[in-house]
């Protein structure tokens, strides 16, 4: 195996992301597999990493990935799970302060070997299942771990499951994030309702949301609090900007006697209302290590947040192979590596809307 490869890394200069042509490959751990990315996809977090300076020269980028096994390290091999040859997905911390090797956007990346999920051969293919990782443990922290405290989907039922009288926001049904939550909420049974614009109302309701509001309308929170006859007391925010917050907090029933409302966000906005509890998520406590911010904010590692990750992605796992969870919209963009420049910028111009841009790896020059 070659000893040095491509990697789209944060350069020592401009601080924006480039081709790197002779990056050493990193060496698996023993906790480790050593996978050969076919597939990558994009994310905000990607963006927002290099300009906010949460990544220093020489971080690998990127979170989220499909490909296959090279190597497996020694604890990992003692599991049984993965051999060389396995098809795998899932994510990484990309642009880690800590671990420069730790992203994903490279001809080869080593990925926590507990978090990582078998592709199965009648599944939804290495551009599909890129698109999957980063969005399911989202998903599962703000809807089910930590924001929103639902039930888990089971299984066995998720392709019938028992209804349950109980309704849940999803404010941005047509994100990428969202449109997990909205499949993920109805294989758990929940009323979902989400927002969107109009042109995405029918793609959100073949995904299972039950209702579906105008976020654009200047009366779309108290049209979901009628719609809920004021009983709702969830709302899972995956844009989370004052805006929308200020929705949810119109949405979320007001008799705080019976039930406190919870809001849940994905970046540090609070719900205007000070009778709702909010709670912000990051997924990268998911990765179990302490994580830098940039070079000031600490991050400790959560025990607990791992162990949720290996349940909940052994869950996906289920349902992406039983056909019960779909990827989002996704547009395979050229260039490889070398690609991912513009599809940073389309990103953070806002341009890229109801969609994931992903790339692969063999289109590399």
């Amino acid at each position: 195996m070659a000893t040095t490869m491509k990697a789209f890394v944060v350069d020592s200069t401009t601080k924006v992301g480039i081709v790197d042509r002779q990056r050493a490959v990193p060496k698996v751990q023993k906790n480790q597999l050593l996978v050969k990315p076919i597939s990558v996809a994009l994310n905000p977090t990607d963006w927002r990493s290099l300009d906010g300076g949460r990544a220093k020269p020489g971080c690998i980028v990127g979170c989220d990935y499909a490909g296959e096994v090279v190597a497996v390290g020694e604890d990992a091999a003692k599991q049984n799970k993965w051999k060389a040859g396995d098809k795998v997905y899932g994510c990484t911390q990309g642009s880690n302060f800590v671990d420069p090797d730790d992203g994903i956007f490279a001809e080869y990346g080593v990925v926590l070997a507990d978090l990582q999920m078998k592709l199965s051969d009648n599944s939804v293919g290495f551009d599909g299942a890129a698109t999957i990782p980063l969005g399911a443990i989202t998903v599962g922290q703000g809807l089910f771990q930590k924001a929103m405290k639902l039930e888990l989907p089971d299984v066995t039922t998720a392709a019938n499951p028992p209804a349950r009288d109980i309704a849940v926001l999803i404010y941005g049904g047509g994100t990428a994030t969202g449109a997990l939550g909205i499949q993920f909420g109805r294989l758990a049974g929940y009323k979902v309702i989400t927002t969107c614009s109009p042109s995405n109302f029918e793609y959100v309701k073949s995904l299972g949301a039950d209702h579906v509001v105008d976020y654009h309308d200047a009366n779309a929170g108290q049209q979901i609090r009628d719609l809920t006859n004021n009983k709702l007391y969830h709302a899972w925010d995956t844009v989370s900007v004052p805006a929308s917050a200020q929705i949810c907090a119109d949405a979320l029933s007001t008799d705080v006697a019976t039930q406190k409302p919870r809001y849940g966000a994905l970046l540090p906005t609070k719900c205007p209302r000070e009778d709702v509890e909010s709670t912000f998520t990051v997924m990268y406590t998911s990765f179990g290590k302490t994580f830098m911010f940039g070079a000031d904010l600490a991050m400790p590692a959560s025990a607990e947040d791992f162990a949720f990750a290996k349940t909940f992605y052994a869950l996906t796992e289920k349902l992406v192979a039983a056909g019960l969870i779909k990827p989002h919209t996704y547009r395979v963009e050229q260039g490889g590596l070398d690609g991912i420049t513009e599809g940073l910028a389309k990103l953070k111009e806002g341009k890229v809307k109801a969609e994931k841009l992903v790339y692969r790896l063999a289109d590399t020059k």
